[in-house]
């Protein structure tokens, strides 16, 4: 896929490129075992070593660190939907803290998130007409987040804005094939409470979301074929990888997929004065 990247000198650029192109179920598992305080309060089986539930941090905790590795300094983070901090936790109990802030942005502060660690949280209703972001991130978080909204697409739209030059939207929920979207978000949006699942995703969904925002999809992947929370068999690496490798080969079919959309260097609109100059004068306009 091609990339919108700084050139960048040939060793940054192939340590980079040896971590994008690793497939997912070669990625590290490790970090999955440490995860005690996470499983203490997502899981009824706390002692399970890989539990499917979790992929979605583990996802979220990779393409973090790939912005990380590809920078090279330190992350401005903001996290749109965080619960109880299970994102930063993850992030902490794996041992990553290259981070010089990391900003919670949700419309219920659960009383976990003072001991969590985020730098300042942020009460707020990202439905809301007047919502808004006052910085710029190099990644923004919507983790299991845009499901709940009536208008994703536009949603994404605003936060490009919101992100710093070639910054990175990563998020997650559950999939859908195509074919069933429009049918199921109807049946959702008919019985949905407050706060509740209303919009439906396709990895085709996830695609168009993107370009109308002026975004690439650099990255999707399902995350497993089924899930067995807290059973014994949740406590085997082959059967986490063989979920991971099924997720990747057939992201509409499993039960949820990840992305990471980067913002387009330049989003370029020939403005109909333009056809008026002559060629010395043609310029392109970034808006």
């Amino acid at each position: 896929m091609k990339s919108n990247t700084v050139s960048k000198p040939k060793n940054e650029i192939s340590s980079v490129e040896s971590i994008t192109t690793v497939p997912t179920h070669n990625w590290d598992l490790a970090v999955l075992e440490k995860q005690h305080w996470i499983k203490s309060i997502f899981l009824r089986n706390s002692k399970s070593k890989y539990p499917v539930k979790l992929l979605r941090y583990w996802f979220t905790f990779h393409l973090i660190q790939q912005e990380y590795k590809r920078l090279g300094r330190p992350l401005k983070v903001c996290e749109i939907g965080v619960d109880r901090g299970q994102m930063l936790k993850f992030m902490k109990d794996s041992g990553f803290d290259q981070y010089v802030e990391w900003i919670a942005v949700d419309v219920i502060i659960q009383p976990e998130l003072k001991t969590v660690g985020y730098t300042h949280v942020v009460q707020a209703n990202a439905e809301a007409d007047d919502f808004i972001l006052t910085r710029k991130y190099d990644v923004i978080i919507t983790l299991h987040f845009l499901e709940h909204l009536f208008q994703p697409e536009k949603f994404v739209k605003q936060l490009r804005n919101c992100l710093t030059d070639e910054g990175v939207l990563i998020g997650g929920f559950p999939v859908t094939p195509n074919c069933f979207e429009a049918w199921w978000e109807d049946r959702l949006r008919a019985k949905a409470k407050p706060f509740g699942h209303v919009s439906v995703f396709s990895p085709t969904r996830v695609r168009k979301m993107a370009s109308k925002a002026g975004m690439d999809t650099e990255f999707l992947s399902g995350a497993f074929l089924m899930r067995k929370s807290d059973s014994f068999i949740e406590n085997s690496k082959r059967w986490i990888k063989f979920n991971l490798w099924f997720g990747s080969k057939f992201p509409s079919v499993g039960g949820e997929i990840y992305w990471k959309l980067r913002k387009s260097a330049k989003v370029i609109k020939l403005h109909p004065v333009l056809f008026c100059m002559g060629l010395s004068e043609l310029a392109l306009v970034e808006v």
